[in-house]
């Protein structure tokens, strides 16, 4: 079962001036395509072909002789998910049950942006920071290169890329501006609070 490149959630200029159209040719059919390219040549084969990209993600990880697997299915996993991630006019405060739990993890909204952000910029080289449930509570973490929550039995609830090929043609090196606008502008709070329930 070969995989494809899923289509955006949204057109690729929808979320201009935060991400720019620009951005997304390159990111998205440029990118993420060429991981799909990859895990899918990779796989020819394999015993893992038939498997779900979130099977293969959970069975490679860790495993040295399917580094190359591992990689390219966890950043197609990634890559969807950071799109779904954000949407057009998002960004603002949560509601509901996630504004409660973000409230109870980490004091306030103000502190959970603060901590999020921190650690999106603090994330040394290419990577991902992540907002996930484990155990019941929600946590900050951040995941190098193509390491993901999938891989750890965490639940993912929203992530932004940090990787420079998410923001160079925008931000250029000031990746806190782009972190703060994911934050303000593009944060998709339904979609945290439909991974919460499911």
């Amino acid at each position: 079962m070969a995989f494809e490149l899923p289509p955006l959630p949204y057109a690729a200029n929808a979320l201009e001036p935060h991400m720019s159209a620009n951005t997304f040719s390159f990111h998205h059919a440029k990118h993420h395509n060429a991981y799909v390219t990859n895990l899918n040549n990779l796989l020819k084969d394999s015993p893992l072909a038939s498997k779900s990209l979130e099977e293969i993600v959970k069975a490679t990880a860790g495993d040295a002789s399917k580094a190359g697997i591992f990689n390219n299915a966890a950043q197609v996993w990634n890559h969807t998910f950071f799109w779904s991630s954000m949407k057009p006019g998002g960004g603002g405060k949560p509601a509901g049950e996630l504004a409660a739990k973000i409230d109870a993890a980490f004091g306030s909204f103000d502190k959970f942006k603060e901590e999020f952000k921190n650690a999106a910029v603090t994330q040394f080289g290419s990577g991902w920071a992540w907002l996930i449930e484990e155990g019941g509570q929600l946590k900050i973490t951040k995941t190098g290169n193509a390491d993901t929550p999938l891989a750890k039995g965490q639940k993912a609830l929203l992530t932004v890329d940090v990787w420079e090929h998410a923001y160079y043609l925008d931000y250029q090196n000031r990746r806190p501006d782009f972190v703060q606008a994911f934050l303000d502008h593009l944060a998709n709070w339904d979609f945290a609070a439909k991974n919460l329930k499911g």
